[in-house]
């Protein structure tokens, strides 16, 4: 490839500064050919279908990227569960698998470069303690912490003491657990 392409790339991650569509860079002057080139040669890295990651001087991924392309493949999709509470601060050590919940009619397919662990939910509660939170590479949509802990216990049966004695310390946060509880019919909360 000529030098002019890298200059122009070059370029482009100074626009652009981390995320950009397959239409973008046909936009910019970039052909199909050049952008497999470029992601061959590893100064484009592909998230999805027609979403890249510029790998350009100076600009690391965000630490929430995981949650930022899992958006972009599947716009409907909410960071859920554990991946809530790492996210959010309440857990320190990231979980293996990025748990994601969608609607149960969306079937878009979550063909990441890190693991996905998803989760299908009703259209009734999926919109319930739902956030969307605004980064300069992208959004994302997270659930909040108290309907992270009633999804941890009504799908996965999992002992959370930890995790609520930190929601328990605050009453305020107490209180808005147990609407949530009734909300998504949790049965037993602690």
């Amino acid at each position: 490839m000529r030098d002019n392409t890298y200059i122009k790339l070059e370029s482009i991650c100074k626009k652009y500064k981390g995320y950009v569509g397959t239409r973008k860079l046909l936009e910019e002057g970039f052909s199909n050919r050049q952008i497999a080139v470029l992601t061959r040669e590893g100064y484009l890295e592909k998230i999805c279908y027609g979403v890249y990651w510029l790998n350009g001087r100076g600009y690391d991924k965000p630490l929430d990227y995981k949650c930022i392309e899992v958006c972009l493949s599947a716009p409907g999709a909410v960071v859920c569960m554990d991946s809530a509470f790492y996210y959010q601060g309440v857990i320190e050590v990231e979980p293996d698998c990025l748990s994601v919940a969608t609607e149960r009619t969306d079937r878009r397919v979550l063909n990441m470069n890190f693991p996905v662990k998803r989760h299908y939910f009703s259209k009734s509660n999926f919109e319930i303690g739902l956030k969307k939170i605004e980064t300069e590479y992208g959004c994302y949509f997270i659930y909040n912490i108290e309907r992270s802990v009633c999804d941890i216990m009504r799908l996965e049966a999992r002992d959370i003491e930890e995790i609520l004695s930190e929601v328990y310390k605050n009453e305020y946060q107490k209180k808005r657990l147990l609407k949530y509880t009734e909300l998504l019919r949790v049965k037993q909360i602690h």
